[in-house]
C-alpha cells in the first residue's frame, strides 16, 4: 500500500490534479465571497479571482507538482514569468468563457466557472510541464570524454 501510495504521489499528473484542485477552491471560494457577499462586478470578481489563485498555483506548482528545479531569484524570476504570462493567456480564455456564457449563455455564474475551469486546468498543466518548469537535460555520459573505437 506505501509503494502505491508513494507511486501516486511521484506522479506528477495526480499531483497536479490534487493542488490543482486546491488552486480551483482557492478561485471560487474568492469568486463566491466576491460576488455572491461583497456584490462585486462580474469581471472584477474574475479577475481578482483569477489573480489570487495564480499565485497560490505558483507556489505549490514550482513546489510539489512540477518540482522545479530552479534555485534563487536569478533562476525563479524568469519562471515565475513565464509561469504568469501562461496563466495571464488561460485567464483571458476564463474571463471571456465565463463572461460569455453568463451573458450569452445565459447560465449560472457558477456553472459558467466550472465549465470553463476544466479548459483552463488542462491547458495549464500542458503549459507548465512543457513552456514553464522544464526539467534541465542532464549531459550523456560519455560527453566531452575522447573515445578511441
Amino acid at each position: 500500500m506505501k509503494d502505491k501510495i508513494r507511486q501516486l504521489s511521484n506522479n506528477s499528473v495526480i499531483r497536479y490534479l490534487f493542488f490543482g484542485g486546491l488552486t480551483t477552491f482557492v478561485n471560487f471560494a474568492s469568486f463566491t465571497v466576491f460576488t455572491k457577499l461583497l456584490h462585486m462586478e462580474l469581471n472584477l470578481s474574475n479577475v481578482i479571482s483569477v489573480s489570487l489563485s495564480i499565485l497560490f498555483a505558483y507556489f505549490v506548482n514550482s513546489r510539489f507538482v512540477f518540482r522545479s528545479e530552479a534555485r534563487g531569484f536569478r533562476e525563479r524570476f524568469p519562471e515565475f514569468l513565464k509561469f504568469v504570462s501562461s496563466r495571464l493567456v488561460t485567464m483571458a480564455i476564463e474571463v471571456f468563457g465565463v463572461w460569455f456564457l453568463v451573458k450569452i449563455v445565459r447560465l449560472d455564474e457558477l456553472v459558467a466557472k466550472l465549465i470553463v475551469q476544466g479548459i483552463v486546468i488542462v491547458t495549464n498543466y500542458v503549459l507548465g510541464k512543457f513552456l514553464v518548469f522544464i526539467k534541465k537535460k542532464s549531459p550523456p555520459e560519455n560527453e566531452g570524454e575522447d573515445t578511441e573505437e
